[in-house]
Parts: structure tokens; C-alpha cells; sequence
């Protein structure tokens, strides 16, 4: 696909780091096809000025949000690919914008020529991983195949309950609480699933609990 063939749809209520965003798209030879301030403005204008291949999207807006957006994307435009822009880096808001159907996920001060990179990968792959989101991770929670997964049988009914709560917007100390556990013992029950499942974060475990249908979105 060539880049001018590449529509995309700005959904940012700062109107100066959207024009700022918009013009130095263009010039890197994308198309962006329109503008909005919020989820619900993005909806309405999808009638009216088309359906872009990428929606960029702020999570923290007026009206309608980027976590509200992503889900309504997900169920109605499923061929439309989601890139969160944000300020937010925590797991939370990642672990969200993903279960939402989120394709990549980039901060708002990076680089311009990572926010090129993330839109050329989520063309060509399907997904953008960044350091905080590996490519594993995204292939996994987009279904890809040739990658290996512990059937919810190889786990314990104690490991099955603390993924599911862990998808949750739950702390660590709180899951303990929950499951009338020591925090220790909670911190052995997530070290013990990222050896196992050879994950690294948090957000590792919310995917592959997705992923293998032991949490649904």
C-alpha cells in the first residue's frame, strides 16, 4: 500500500497537537482524511468523510473517549486498525486500550519518525510493538498462529482466578485481598505464570488470558 493510500483519522480534543499532527502527516505523504475533537464527533463524521485504515486515537477526551471509541470501532468497523496516542503509559490504560482492540499503543512525546514507524507496521503487520508492548504480546492478542499457548488445563484453578483478576483493575495488594492471600503470596502466583508463560509484565498476562479465552472482552 502506498502511503498516500494510507487514510487516517485524527480523534484529539487539542486542536493544536491535532493540526500539528495533521500537517506533519501529510508532509511525510499519508492522507489524512479528517479531524475530530471526540469519539462522538469521529462516529458522526464516519458517514459523512469515510472510513480511514487507521484511527488515531487520544484516549483522554470530552464526550466520548478513546476507550469508548476503540470498543465502538471493535464491534462496528473491525477492518479499521486503532493506534492509541497518549499521555498515559501505565499498564491499566494499556491493558484497556488492547481488550478494546487497540493495534499499537504510542506515547505523545515520542519521536515523529516512531509514530511513522507505528503506522507502517500496523499497515504491513497488523500490530505496532513498542518497548512497552512487545511483538509477542500483540500477536498473540491479535490471534496470529505458530505461537505457542498453555491450554487454561495446564493451570491451576488458583492461577485461572488471579489471571482473571488480574485483568481487572484490581492492584496486586487488592487481588490478595480478594483471594484471602498474603501479598507474597500473590507475587509467587505472578512470577511463577511469567516463567511459565514466559512472560514479562502485567499486561503479558491480561493478553494471554484474552488470548485463550479465559477472560472475554
Amino acid at each position: 500500500m502506498n502511503k498516500a493510500d494510507i487514510t487516517i483519522a485524527l480523534v484529539d480534543d487539542h486542536v493544536l497537537l491535532r493540526n500539528g499532527l495533521a500537517g506533519m502527516l501529510n508532509e511525510a505523504g499519508y492522507t489524512v482524511l479528517f479531524e475530530a475533537d471526540n469519539g462522538k464527533a469521529f462516529t458522526d463524521k464516519l458517514t459523512t468523510s469515510g472510513q480511514p485504515v487507521i484511527a488515531l486515537l487520544d484516549i483522554n477526551m470530552p464526550v466520548m473517549d478513546g476507550f469508548a471509541t476503540a470498543a465502538f470501532i471493535k464491534a462496528n468497523y473491525p477492518e479499521m486498525k486503532v493506534l492509541a496516542l497518549s499521555m498515559y503509559d501505565d499498564e491499566e490504560a494499556i491493558i484497556k486500550m488492547l481488550k478494546n482492540g487497540a493495534r499499537g499503543y504510542i506515547l505523545k512525546d515520542a519521536h515523529p519518525s516512531d509514530l511513522k514507524a507505528a503506522i507502517d507496521s500496523i499497515v504491513s503487520k497488523g500490530y505496532y510493538y513498542s518497548e512497552m508492548v512487545t511483538g509477542r504480546l500483540m500477536r498473540s492478542i491479535l490471534d496470529e498462529p505458530g505461537n505457542e499457548k498453555i491450554a487454561e488445563d495446564k493451570l491451576t484453578e488458583r492461577e485461572v482466578e488471579f489471571l482473571k483478576l488480574a485483568a481487572t483493575e484490581l492492584t496486586y495488594k487488592e487481588i490478595a485481598e480478594r483471594m484471602h492471600l498474603s501479598p507474597r503470596t500473590i507475587d509467587g502466583y505472578r512470577d511463577d505464570l511469567f516463567a511459565k508463560l514466559n512472560i514479562k509484565s502485567r499486561v503479558g498476562l491480561v493478553i494471554y488470558a484474552i488470548k485463550n479465552g479465559i477472560v472475554t472482552v
